[in-house]
């Protein structure tokens, strides 16, 4: 009960709380990214996932910061995209990277194209004392791209193994 209470919660939280981090602030903290790393471990073990299928979790974790990383370098995404990207990657696994990469890829897209449009209107003069919705609205800012990431996240958990070990 315990385990299946930690399956249904640690994850989707996490994404939900990035999220809504992000929206706020159009930042993603690192101790966040922390906790995604340490919640996997705590819950592949309780899962059953062996540490063959763990130490392949964590390559193709690695090899996404790694890509992460040179897009950050080229000043297309932002370093706690990067490394929140790589941590939730690591509870996707050989299955379902590549179906989260392009989730979050077409999610990012439609949260930019939206962001674009709305900052190509003006802004209401009453939201104006909302610092983050002024910062949202300025065109010199970013994309909040850890909601597109947490809503793909949130779109293939219920594939990941951890979801078919509930109720186990």
């Amino acid at each position: 009960m315990v385990t299946d209470l930690l399956i249904i919660s640690i994850f989707p939280l996490a994404m939900a709380f990035a999220a809504a981090y992000d929206l706020f602030s159009m930042t993603i903290p690192n101790w966040l990214s922390l906790a995604v790393v340490a919640g996997f471990a705590v819950l592949a073990s309780l899962v059953g996932i062996g540490w063959e299928a763990a130490g392949l979790h964590v390559v193709l974790a690695l090899g996404a910061l790694v890509i992460t990383f040179a897009l950050f370098s080229f000043g297309w995404i932002g370093g706690g995209d990067a490394k929140f990207f790589a941590a939730t990657c690591l509870w996707m696994g050989p299955e379902l990277i590549l179906g989260y990469a392009v989730y979050a890829a077409v999610l990012g897209g439609l949260l930019t194209l939206v962001l674009l449009l709305v900052r190509s209107m003006p802004l209401p003069a009453t939201l104006y004392s909302q610092q983050w919705i002024t910062r949202l609205h300025d065109s010199n800012e970013g994309v909040p791209y850890g909601i597109a990431l947490a809503a793909a996240g949130l779109l293939v958990y219920p594939d990941t193994p951890f979801m078919a070990a509930l109720g186990g």
